[in-house]
């Protein structure tokens, strides 16, 4: 997330930032509490940073591709998944769902005395309104969800389809954001809206904003129990380093991101602790497809294969990642997680941690590419030389791309890293304007690889460039793979065995096409105040997915957490 959620992963920064402790203790609110680690905030008060390196702009519309907050703390699903465990939901705004017997209809029971923050009442028309709402507008219809939605009454409606749809109960229960119809209704265009000033029924309301940091306040009309953390404040920083001196300062509570020596969290950070989660996998994104508008040598896949086999893994994760990654299957399944799904019909179950320099060049001089003079590839008179994005600041990644430079440039391979700002990768990327781009995809609402196959592979997702794809940002169309993935979503969840002869034929194509080329799987580090607050997640009590980006994790996260301040 990166991407929507996930672009706004931390990142720690080798050149120090002269004037941290300025910078933040002129953008977090002043404090009475001496609460632990040294923080100058309330103790009711947490202080997150979830990497933005630049303003912030006022966007709390959870369905646009960049929003700063809001799904998950404002905006509520109707259940909670636990992406990292196999617990049943949670109830949030729905308290019960079935299933008819052939998949065809769901059948939601809503939570009954739920007000939206400005204290009008929430009801079944609610639901009905947000998810007609997605179906009238691509952009916001992230898998192409087409139900007939149906108002029972006020605590009950039911979604038909038109064929057993299985695969869409968790993304519309888990991940879709119930919104106000008394207000959007009222919304000209809610694919382009930032809604500034959002109105939702989560735990917490939109406080204060400024560009440099904003303020979500406890929801006096939450219909759980009032959280006992009642305000959050999200600062920007000028990068990692500078998040890393102001977690050293005790000025920041949470993070979400690897720091220097991230073994010695406790003793370098008093206080503080961490947790490392494998989740997400860390990729270039390639703008792949020519039919779609893509342009440059990336469109070739023998290029983003000769890139795959070029790279040194095992570097890239010591002087990169700390570490902290691990092994990544090209056919994006998780390895651990999704290994009863992981196809035996793979080339490579993982992506090879060592370089093949030899097997690179095969593959490049088999597709007509011939290496110059100056030791660089060259086809048609193009010369094999790439630019690759990365958001200046996150110098796990800056540090990743500098070593693939040296590693690609003994294939023959030239790499031209640019640093830009997140909002400027953010722009490019759903635009499709570039050509690699570091980056790391997300898992879906239940711990099934189908949701990440139907998010970043599919041809319902994507655009032409110029055009904002949501979110299969390489421009990536395989008819077989949008046919599999069809038929995955018309079978029971449990039927691995039907299942399975999909799975094979989706994780064949992307490894075969490769539009994102696998670089490992992302370990996700967090770093919070032990000492000021108790509830975090443990390796032990993994009971969301411990990301301050992740969305509706966060909030999760938020609700369980208690001060320790006297």
């Amino acid at each position: 997330m990166r991407g929507t959620n996930m672009s706004l992963h931390v990142r720690w920064r080798r050149a120090r930032t002269a004037a941290i402790g300025a910078a933040v203790v002129g953008l977090l609110a002043a404090g009475c509490g001496d609460s632990g680690g040294g923080s100058s905030t309330p103790d009711d008060t947490l202080v997150a940073y979830n990497g933005q390196s630049g303003d912030y702009q006022a966007i709390f519309n959870p369905y646009l591709p960049n929003p700063v907050e809001g799904a998950g703390t404002i905006f509520e699903p109707l259940f909670y998944y636990n992406t990292v465990r196999a617990d049943d939901p949670q109830p949030l705004l729905g308290t019960d769902y079935e299933w008819n017997e052939d998949g065809t209809e769901l059948a939601i029971t809503l939570r009954e005395g739920v007000k939206w923050s400005d204290g009008e009442p929430f009801s079944a028309e609610d639901v009905k309104f947000t998810f007609d709402m997605i179906v009238a507008n691509e952009a916001m219809n992230a898998v192409g969800f087409e139900g007939e939605t149906t108002v029972v009454d006020d605590t009950h409606v039911t979604i038909s389809f038109d064929e057993p749809s299985y695969m869409d109960g968790p993304q519309l229960l888990g991940k879709t954001w119930i919104v106000p119809k008394h207000i959007w209704e009222g919304i000209d265009d809610p694919t382009t809206d930032p809604v500034a000033e959002p109105v939702g029924t989560g735990p917490y309301t939109l406080s204060s904003f400024k560009p440099q940091a904003f303020t979500l306040a406890a929801n006096e009309n939450y219909w759980g129990d009032q959280p006992e953390l009642k305000n959050i404040q999200y600062v920007a920083l000028s990068g990692n380093q500078a998040s890393a001196d102001a977690l050293s300062a005790g000025e920041i509570d949470w993070q979400t991101g690897p720091v220097p020596d991230i073994a010695n969290v406790e003793r370098d950070y008093p206080g503080y602790k961490a947790i490392t989660v494998p989740m997400n996998q860390v990729v270039l994104d390639t703008c792949s497809n020519p039919d779609l508008g893509c342009e440059g040598p990336q469109t070739d896949p023998a290029v983003r294969h000769a890139i795959y086999y070029a790279m040194d893994r095992t570097q890239l994760n010591s002087l990169a990642f700390q570490n902290t990654a691990s092994e990544m299957s090209p056919g994006f399944a998780l390895p651990e997680r999704d290994a009863a799904y992981l196809s035996a019909q793979l080339e490579d179950r993982t992506a090879p941690m060592n370089p093949d320099v030899q097997k690179a060049q095969e593959v490049l001089e088999e597709a007509g590419w011939t290496r110059g003079s100056d030791g660089i590839y060259a086809k048609d008179g193009q010369k094999l030389s790439l630019s690759c994005i990365v958001v200046a600041g996150w110098n796990d990644y800056i540090t990743a791309l500098q070593t693939l430079t040296e590693q690609l440039k003994e294939v023959g391979i030239e790499l031209n890293v640019q640093q830009v700002a997140n909002q400027e990768m953010s722009d490019a990327r759903s635009a499709g304007n570039f050509q690699l781009l570091i980056d790391s995809l997300w898992q879906g609402p239940s711990p099934d690889p189908y949701y990440l196959y139907s998010y970043f592979f599919s041809s319902n997702t994507t655009a032409e460039v110029g055009s904002n794809a949501n979110p299969n940002w390489a421009r990536y169309s395989n008819e077989a793979v949008d046919e599999a993935l069809e038929a995955i979503a018309r079978l029971n969840p449990e039927d691995s065995e039907a299942r399975q002869p999909y799975y094979d034929t989706i994780q064949q194509q992307i490894e075969e096409d490769m539009p994102y080329i696998p670089v490992l799987t992302g370990g996700t580090t967090s770093e919070f105040n032990a000492e000021k607050f108790d509830g975090w997640p443990t390796d032990v009590n993994l009971y969301a997915f411990p990301a301050v980006w992740s969305r509706p994790d966060q909030a999760q996260i938020f609700k369980n957490l208690t001060p320790r301040g006297e």
